[in-house]
């Protein structure tokens, strides 16, 4: 089957199986936390941590593992990703406590780094070098699909079977990925020689990067000594300084920082990781603000439903509706325009259920034009050889972008106040981020003239 013409295709749609399940993930816990709070009497700032845990290990692994599969191949390590995944998401669905629950997310992480870390590389190498915009949109898609329907069919599942099969619905899914993918997906016919692990460089990352969320939790309300704001902050820049010495000194480092070098990809991972914290700085805002305006909750669900719809709409579609003499930079470049126009709008005007849905989805579909051409501008100026860590570095930015959204919006809220002001201020933060997209994405001839 992997012969037929069209078989890059089916490669590509199995690896939306994995886009599709991350995000329906990140998308869908949020909604048990009531139900687990009640169930193992935790207070919300442990039951956070079923999300924190999980984007934390992620963040941590992406890089060494998309390192790792160069080496030993992308698709054995993607479908030993399906089965840790799924095992570990039975496991969660059975789990007697928070704490072990907790530790079966963390499992649960490891197998989404060997899926993610992937991903990227597998659509770049399955699809034809003309078709990699569309088979990338693709994707985008899976995961706009993924998180446009966790809130629907996470508040389903919790208000009828239970929180457990929140979890226990990744079983299914992941059982069919497992089994188109042995079949579907190619092999690596790229290798890179030689890559190692480094434990030592996996800790510091993870330390960077966990302190510094931490720092950013305690600043937005998190029940912490008052000092230890500055105690984390000082050892997220000091884990992320010893983190890139190292990496400078090591021979064959997990982290090659002369791809970072490169300015297509620096400035390009820089835009993949303000997409996406704009992408999900509204998931945390709506909610808050469609509270203080007591409004239902399926209210703000179906509200923010319009921001993935736009995303999945262009990624998919956006190709025809460009025009075809738009390189990936002009692309890049009009979605973060785009971006920016939204959100200025979204500034001015009230931010009510019948005008909101509206500006969202124009948000949604300018950052699924803007997705899909930037991760093309950083894969394609990525050797073949190492396509996985340069798919583990755009997995990265996009977790680290993810993590700052909800971290950004949180401390705007906390610092801001109640009220409308402070939903104002939330917005004009990711309006701030939309406007380092544009210049990420600034034609060549502009960069230079500036």
């Amino acid at each position: 089957m992997r012969r037929r013409p069209d078989a890059w295709r089916l490669a590509v749609l199995t690896v939306c199986f994995g886009a599709f399940m991350g995000q329906l993930d990140a998308s869908i816990v949020t909604l048990t936390y009531p139900a687990l709070g009640a169930e193992f009497h935790a207070p919300l700032a442990a039951v956070q941590w079923v999300s924190l845990s999980y984007l934390l290990t992620l963040v941590a692994l992406l890089v060494p593992v998309g390192r790792f599969s160069d080496a030993r191949g992308r698709k054995l390590m993607y479908l030993y990703g399906f089965a840790l995944f799924t095992a570990a998401s039975a496991a969660c669905g059975l789990a007697p406590g928070l704490v072990a629950l907790i530790a079966f997310r963390v499992l649960q992480a490891v197998g989404a780094a060997l899926l993610q870390a992937n991903s990227v590389a597998l659509v770049t190498t399955s699809a034809p070098r003309e078709r990699m915009r569309g088979a990338l949109g693709m994707q985008a898609a899976g995961q706009a699909i993924g998180l446009a329907l966790g809130p629907t069919v996470g508040g389903v599942l919790v208000a009828t079977v239970g929180w457990r099969w929140v979890f226990g619905i990744n079983v299914p899914v992941g059982i069919v990925a497992m089994v188109a993918g042995h079949y579907l997906l190619p092999r690596t016919r790229h290798r890179a020689e030689g890559a190692r692990t480094d434990p030592a460089g996996v800790l510091l990352l993870g330390g960077a990067t966990t302190a510094g969320l931490l720092a950013l939790s305690a600043a937005s309300g998190l029940r912490l000594p008052d000092w230890s704001i500055g105690a984390l902050a000082a050892v997220a820049v000091a884990a992320g300084a010893l983190f890139v010495r190292r990496q400078l000194r090591l021979r064959r480092p997990m982290v090659d920082l002369r791809l970072l070098a490169a300015e297509r990809i620096g400035s390009g991972l820089l835009g993949a990781l303000c997409g996406y914290l704009v992408l999900f700085g509204p998931l945390v805002l709506v909610p808050v603000e469609f509270d203080r305006l007591h409004l239902p909750v399926l209210v703000s669900g179906a509200v923010l439903t319009a921001l993935p719809f736009g995303f999945a709409l262009a990624a998919t579609l956006g190709d025809r509706a460009l025009p075809t003499r738009w390189d990936d930079r002009r692309r890049a470049w009009a979605g973060a325009l785009g971006c920016a126009a939204a959100l200025a709008l979204m500034a001015a005007l009230p931010a009510t259920p019948t005008v909101l849905p509206v500006l969202l989805a124009l948000l949604g579909i300018a950052l699924g034009v803007f997705t899909p051409a930037n991760n093309t501008l950083v894969m394609s100026a990525v050797p073949a050889a190492s396509a996985g860590t340069g798919g583990g570095l755009v997995n990265m930015a996009r977790g680290l972008g993810t993590a700052l959204g909800v971290a950004a919006v949180t401390l705007a809220l906390h610092l801001a106040g109640q009220g409308s002001a402070a939903d104002r201020v939330a917005v004009l933060v990711l309006l701030a981020v939309s406007l380092v997209a544009v210049l990420t994405a600034l034609p060549q001839g502009r960069r230079r003239n500036g």
